[in-house]
């Protein structure tokens, strides 16, 4: 039997079970996106049409329409046709024009007290919609320099007058040694800095000063924050992003969800937000 999927607010498929199975494996299709095949009365998150594939339980609120939209919405008896897209609240089918869009994923009108409200209280926003809208390889890219020039000068200005320093007062003999214990030391710190200034700003902010910068999160691939746990692991793993002459960035620009090494090994998403 086909299915169905929403991808960016609209409607994709129909795929095979064979098919939609590989999606879902693959994470095209994730835990909260919406799907439906027909028999279904309505499109429902992954998670709740297909908890085999799913994985862990998704927030019982997602999916759910409140009695207002259940009361006004029409019934879902087909697939998604012309200019029509599906809440990512109730899941239900609306004129594009009656919805309001949020990123790349629509909202009724019904819907649209709650959702905000959600949303101000700190919920992800992969939590509501189906579809991850991925950062790309050069926004990434962005707000790595950002947050590289943050960290080059809570880093590079003590460095430089510790360096100074210690120059001055030392004889003309030992500044070669100097120097190469230096260079040691300033490589071990700045891999130090870096890993506690990333676990802390995405463990307890989703994103460091860069991504917040350019509109990126950190998310699972569920769209849930993460760990203090995972943010440490996740910088550990960066690093070795950085030491295989950066390729481990560069398959971001490559990977269909847009995962760096690192992502890949933490399990995590970047994602735009705004």
């Amino acid at each position: 039997m086909d299915w169905y999927y929403v991808d960016t607010g609209k409607q994709a498929g129909p795929v095979s079970e064979p098919e939609f199975d590989q999606l879902a494996a693959a994470g095209k299709i994730q835990p909260a996106t919406l799907v439906w095949r027909e028999g279904m009365a309505n499109w429902l998150p992954l998670a709740q049409a297909r908890p085999d594939l799913a994985g862990p339980p998704l927030d019982p609120g997602i999916g759910t329409a409140p009695a207002s939209a259940v009361a006004t919405a029409p019934p879902v008896t087909a697939p998604v046709t012309g200019d029509e897209v599906i809440c990512a609240q109730c899941g239900r089918i609306f004129p594009r024009q009656e919805t309001i869009q949020y990123g790349s994923s629509y909202v009724c009108a019904a819907c649209k007290p709650i959702f905000m409200q959600r949303l101000k209280e700190g919920a992800t926003m992969p939590t509501f919609v189906g579809v991850m809208n991925y950062a790309g390889f050069w926004i990434r890219f962005g707000a790595k320099l950002i947050d590289w020039l943050i960290l080059g000068v809570v880093v590079g200005i003590p460095v430089a007058i510790f360096v100074l320093v210690t120059m001055k007062t030392s004889g003309a003999n030992q500044v070669p040694a100097i120097i190469m214990g230096l260079q040691l030391w300033l490589q071990i710190g700045a891999n130090a800095v870096t890993i506690v200034y990333v676990t802390f700003m995405q463990g307890k902010y989703g994103a460091t000063l860069g991504k917040m910068a350019c509109g990126l999160k950190v998310v699972r691939a569920d769209g849930a924050p993460l760990t203090f746990g995972r943010a440490f692991g996740r910088a550990m793993a960066e690093l070795l992003s950085g030491v295989i002459c950066y390729i481990g960035y560069i398959i971001a620009a490559f990977d269909g969800q847009k995962r760096a090494l690192h992502d890949h090994i933490a399990d995590t998403r970047v994602i735009r937000v705004r």
